[in-house]
């Protein structure tokens, strides 16, 4: 006899397609793929390579999004015929390779959702991610180096590629800041999700008598905005300072003053790079994170300003707790925002983050409908 779940799983996956067909609207990603084939075959096309490559990826993610809707439906059918003989022959064995098949496409179904809901602006582009430990030393140094081994495996686990920007190590352990440019499609969409104050609860190592002791991380996040968004930078706006790069390893350590810092005067935003070995490649990457920076900063206001003008309170809060990781005197990681939540701490802690990520987009999906209505 079939699983009464199983048939529950694949009504409801019905319904979770044909909604997704009706907001897909699969007529205009074609018309969309055909202009973007159009613009590719201009004889000037190959002129700005890095705006190539960039319109290359934007057409296969719309490929991809169309492609997987139509291999998604596919295998359903698929399903629901193997149901059907199933309950024909009752046969056992075609019932629990049936059982199998649901759950591998509820989850492959449940990735394709998240992917659609990264549809602002600058969900596509790459992630500046930024770590920062709060008071206490050693043991947020440590807690912040544990969060970059964290987000790196999640990079991994994407195919995404991560580069170094800027690099502080603890004095004993840990870092006390580190800059990550995130490289993929989505990457900004999904990494936004982590931008807030991380909490750690944990007996120290660094502590003799075994006491339990709470730690706090900043995350920044920002997209890495394109050349072609208009961001007025003036030059006497800038105090640039040049230094020696320091580091815990001959990856971070230079002997001539390559290391750039870069202060906005007018914002106080200021910005370091000192992971390449020229002072010409480390001012470029440094401008550009503070290009980022600026935007974002600048959207925020405007963000407040229109709080302000409906008499709401915003929520643009950088401090703000957004999770906790507690390994002792119980294991579990919550986030605050949405409640979701797990007591396998060694999962997340090995970059498996992405229902944290899911849960609160969905989140925001909900909380811009309510505003609609």
């Amino acid at each position: 006899m079939i699983d009464s779940g199983v048939k529950h799983s694949l009504k409801d996956m019905a319904r979770r397609l044909s909604e997704l067909r009706g907001s897909l609207d699969l007529d205009f990603k074609l018309e969309q793929i055909a202009d973007y084939e159009q613009k590719m075959s201009a004889p000037d096309f190959w002129d700005d390579n890095e705006r190539a490559q960039k319109l290359i990826a934007e057409l296969n993610a719309i490929k991809d999004v169309a492609a997987e809707f139509e291999t998604l439906s596919s295998d359903y059918e698929d399903l629901e015929v193997m149901l059907a003989l199933a309950e024909e022959e009752n046969d056992e064995s075609l019932g629990a390779e049936l059982a199998t098949g649901v759950e591998s496409l509820a989850n492959r179904m449940a990735a394709y959702e998240l992917q659609l809901l990264l549809n602002q602006p600058y969900d596509r582009m790459n992630a500046i991610l930024e770590l920062h430990p709060g008071a206490g030393g050693t043991e947020s140094q440590d807690w912040a180096e544990m969060l970059l081994r964290m987000y790196r495996r999640w990079a991994e686990k994407r195919d995404f590629k991560v580069e170094v920007l800027d690099y502080l190590p603890g004095d004993e352990a840990g870092v006390k800041s580190v800059t990550l440019l995130i490289k993929g499609f989505n990457a900004y969409g999904y990494l936004k999700a982590e931008k807030g104050v991380h909490r750690l609860v944990r007996i120290s190592p660094f502590d003799a008598s075994g006491r339990r002791h709470t730690s706090f991380v900043s995350c920044d996040v920002v997209p890495e905005i394109d050349d072609d968004v208009e961001i007025e930078i003036r030059s006497e706006d800038l105090k640039i300072d040049t230094y020696r790069a320091s580091g815990a390893g001959g990856q971070h350590i230079n002997t001539t003053d390559s290391a750039v810092r870069i202060t906005h005067i007018p914002t106080g935003v200021v910005v370091t790079c000192q992971t390449e070995r020229s002072q010409i490649k480390n001012r470029e990457r440094a401008m550009k994170v503070l290009r980022s920076k600026l935007y974002e900063k600048k959207i925020e206001e405007q963000q407040k300003q229109l709080a302000d003008i409906r008499g709401e309170q915003s929520d643009i809060a950088w401090g703000s707790q957004i999770r906790s990781y507690v390994f002792h005197p119980y294991s579990m990681v919550k986030d605050h925002r949405t409640q979701a939540e797990t007591g396998n701490i060694g999962s997340v802690m090995d970059g498996e983050i992405d229902f944290l990520i899911d849960a609160y987009l969905r989140n925001q999906m909900d909380a811009g409908k309510n505003k609609e209505s």
